[in-house]
């Protein structure tokens, strides 16, 4: 038998690290020739690393949320034959020790089957003392949902007597001790309360709380939106747009087209809006190297998309949208969500926008204050389309109406400027046979 070693591959032109977001495979795992063993994460996009060989995974170099070097020891694989690398395996970091269980000193069962003893003497439920209850020990677990017909509560027999005699059923009663256990700080809850409903009716006190480690895409995230905050001074407009006429357009355009060709949403109509506004502007489209002092204005225009993922917020770039048209741009538009959807999507096509959309489609508020894409200086954010009644000067009337927010890099856009920019797309999307003549 042999030791194989792993390193991390190179994940990408100029990148000299990758942080560590998730395991496929564990030490003592089988693992085959091709099998994914684990995923990293660069600036741009989440990358799975492969098995070379077959074989026993005996070491793994770290955990999520680790920055490993391009080259570093990623794995250790016994394999059959010499192997490459004559070094022992490290030793692999030993698990934790669990807190310790509280014992449980009795069982529901025995405490079930036993009859509740009948209070004697002058003591009525109502007079007779009750012990008084321990507090609940560390990593007790309180109970805060009704128990199903034929579970057992889990109590002393002193409280079971109290409850028995007090007509309540336990099985009601949150447990805050050990285990769940019912104490008698638990009765008195429910005297007070009322009994739990499945969703916290006890009213017991919540006192947990979680550590959630910010690892792989949400830190790539965080690190991006606070650069971008940080360094970026943000003017932001809002303008409403009066898109009915866009929406009959666009009905008649899927009426006529849709079969063969697919749906139009509004977001190819944007695009072609913004082709035409950053061609009167072109210091929109661009992309501004603070660090030197230089703005990279561009000729092709490179659209980011914000989109929703599961691993969350990323952004697929449409490029060339200047020479795309409206369909052409609807199908990039559903191809690039997808690969963004499950995780897909390349460093290429996550990288090199010039201005972006943002829009959180039917769930959009009234208006937004969109960040910026850094390095760009523009981003343009869609919101909620609503049906309002809008004076024409002789009667209200039904308008569909839409607000865009758009924000702007106040380093390099002079606010005046940035308002003609929002004009432009004003006039183009409430107007949208403009967006298709030549000038």
């Amino acid at each position: 038998m042999g030791l194989y070693t792993i390193t991390l591959p190179d994940v990408g032109e100029g990148i000299a690290e990758a942080e560590l977001t998730e395991w496929q495979v564990a030490v003592g795992d089988e693992v085959a020739e091709d099998d994914v063993l684990g995923t990293v994460m660069t600036d741009k996009a989440a990358v799975e690393v492969p098995s070379t060989v077959a074989g026993k995974v005996v070491w793994l170099c770290g955990e999520p949320g680790d920055v490993i070097a391009i080259g570093d020891k990623f794995i250790q694989i016994e394999v059959e034959g010499d192997g490459n690398d004559t070094a022992a395996p490290a030793p692999a970091k030993a698990p934790e020790p669990k807190a310790a269980q509280p014992e449980e000193t009795e069982t529901a069962d025995a405490d079930a089957d036993q009859p509740a003893p009948r209070a004697t003497g002058a003591e009525t439920p109502a007079t007779a003392k009750t012990p008084a209850a321990e507090p609940p020990r560390a990593g007790a677990t309180v109970r805060r949902e009704p128990l199903a017909k034929g579970e057992k509560p889990l109590a002393s027999p002193a409280v079971r007597r109290r409850a028995q005699d007090a007509g309540i059923d336990l099985r009601l009663v949150g447990g805050s001790g050990p285990a769940g256990r019912i104490l008698h700080e638990d009765l008195d809850a429910y005297v007070e309360h009322g009994p739990v409903t499945g969703r916290g009716g006890a009213r017991l006190p919540a006192t947990g709380t979680r550590e959630v480690k910010v690892v792989g895409m949400r830190r790539k995230i965080a690190e991006k939106m606070a650069l971008s905050w940080s360094r970026i001074p943000h003017i932001t407009i809002v303008e409403e747009i009066d898109v009915t006429a866009l929406e009959e357009l666009r009905a008649k355009l899927n009426a006529a087209h849709g079969t063969e060709r697919g749906k139009l949403t509004v977001l190819p109509f944007v695009m072609r809006a913004i082709v035409n506004a950053v061609a009167a502007q072109p210091e929109m489209n661009a992309r501004y190297d603070d660090d030197a002092g230089v703005i990279h204005q561009s000729d092709a225009v490179h659209i980011g998309i914000a989109a929703q993922t599961p691993a969350g917020l990323t952004v697929p770039v449409a490029r060339h949208v200047e020479a795309a048209s409206l369909w052409e741009n609807a199908a990039e538009l559903a191809r690039l969500a997808e690969a963004a959807r499950t995780g897909k999507a390349s460093r290429e096509e996550l990288s090199g926008s010039t201005i972006t959309i943002t829009s959180l489609g039917p769930l959009g508020a009234l208006a937004t204050t969109p960040i910026i894409n850094h390095p760009e200086v523009a981003i343009v954010g869609i919101n909620k389309m609503t049906t309002r009644p809008m004076w024409d000067g002789e009667a209200f009337r039904p308008r569909k109406m839409m607000n865009i927010s758009c924000s702007f890099d106040h380093r390099v856009i002079d606010g005046w400027d940035a308002a003609v920019f929002v004009q432009k797309l004003k006039t183009l999307l409430e107007t949208p046979a403009l967006m298709f003549v030549e000038e």
